[in-house]
C-alpha cells in the first residue's frame, strides 16, 4: 500500500491580524482521497500555527510518495503515542511565568453565577472519570481575535487526543466554536471541552450545534471557567469531576488545574 503526499500553495490569515503565503508546500496524507479541508488542517498542524483564521489552498496535487514524517500527520509517532501529553509546539517556553505544581481554581463562585458541566446524553452517571479527572490540558487562546468563530484552524496545531481543550476567549459571549471545529475535536479524540464564555454557541440563537456535536459524541462540556490566563498553553492537568447523579444533565462543578512541575 503506497503512501501519499500533497503539494499545494496556501494563504493563511490569522485571527489577530497578519497573513502567511507559501508555495509548493508538502505534507503527508492518510490516503489519496484526503479532502482539501483536512490537507489544510495538516498544513496548520505541521507548522504549529496558532490563531489561524482561514487557510486557503490552491494548486493542490496528490501523489504517491513515501511519508517524510510531517508533524501531526499520519506517520508522526509522537502524536500517536497515548502516553505523550505534549502538544506540537513546545510548552516549556511558556512555563517560566507560572508557578510549577500550583493548583489553580478555575471556577466562579456561586454568587458569581457558578461554573457548570453538562453531561452527554443528559446523565452525569454515564461520565467516566477518565473524561473529567486529571486530564492533560490544552489552552486555546483566542483573546483579541478579530473574527468571532473558533474554527479548525485555531485547533489544528494541538494534539487534543484524550485532552481537555479549554477555550480562552476573554469574553462572556461572542467567540463561538463552529460545528466543523467541534467535529474535528471529536474526530481527534478530545476528552472534554471547556470555555470561559457562557457557552460554546451563539447565545442569540436557540440552536447549539457545536455543543450538540460534542455531547452527541460523549464529550462533556464545561462552561464559564475562569483563570485560564494563569495556565500555560500545554502541560497543566485539568479536573472538573461532577457528582454521580442519575438522570441529571447539568450541574455546578468545581474546576481546577495543576500547573506543570
Amino acid at each position: 500500500m503506497p503512501d501519499y503526499r500533497a503539494s499545494f500553495d496556501a494563504v493563511i490569515a490569522f485571527s489577530n491580524g497578519g497573513d502567511l503565503t507559501v508555495h509548493g508546500f508538502r505534507v503527508d496524507l492518510p490516503g489519496p482521497d484526503t479532502p482539501k479541508s483536512e490537507i489544510a488542517a495538516l498544513f496548520v498542524a505541521s507548522l504549529g500555527l496558532l490563531m489561524t483564521d482561514t487557510a486557503e489552498l490552491t494548486n493542490v496535487r496528490i501523489f504517491a510518495e513515501p511519508h517524510k514524517g510531517t508533524r501531526g500527520g499520519p506517520s508522526d509517532r509522537s502524536r500517536q503515542d497515548p502516553s505523550s501529553d505534549r502538544a506540537i509546539h513546545n510548552p516549556r517556553s511558556h512555563q517560566g511565568a507560572h508557578n510549577p505544581g500550583k493548583v489553580v481554581e478555575l471556577n466562579h463562585l456561586p454568587q458569581e453565577g457558578g461554573t457548570y458541566l453538562e453531561a452527554p446524553y443528559g446523565d452525569l452517571l454515564a461520565i467516566p472519570l477518565s473524561r473529567t479527572v486529571d486530564l492533560p490540558a490544552v489552552v486555546v487562546r483566542v483573546v483579541g481575535a478579530e473574527r468571532p468563530a473558533i474554527d479548525v484552524g485555531s485547533l489544528a496545531a494541538f494534539d487534543v487526543r484524550d485532552h481537555a481543550v479549554l477555550l480562552h476567549t476573554g469574553v462572556r459571549e461572542g467567540h463561538c466554536l463552529t460545528p466543523a471545529a467541534a467535529g474535528w475535536l471529536v474526530e481527534h479524540g478530545v476528552a472534554l471541552v471547556g470555555t470561559d464564555a457562557d457557552g460554546l454557541d451563539d447565545g442569540a440563537h436557540e440552536e447549539r450545534p457545536a455543543r450538540q456535536v460534542l455531547l452527541g459524541a460523549g464529550v462533556p462540556v464545561v462552561d464559564r471557567l475562569t483563570g485560564l490566563d494563569s495556565l500555560p498553553p500545554t502541560g497543566a492537568r485539568f479536573t472538573a469531576a461532577p457528582p454521580r447523579l442519575m438522570g441529571v444533565g447539568r450541574v455546578p462543578v468545581r474546576a481546577y488545574a495543576r500547573l506543570p512541575a
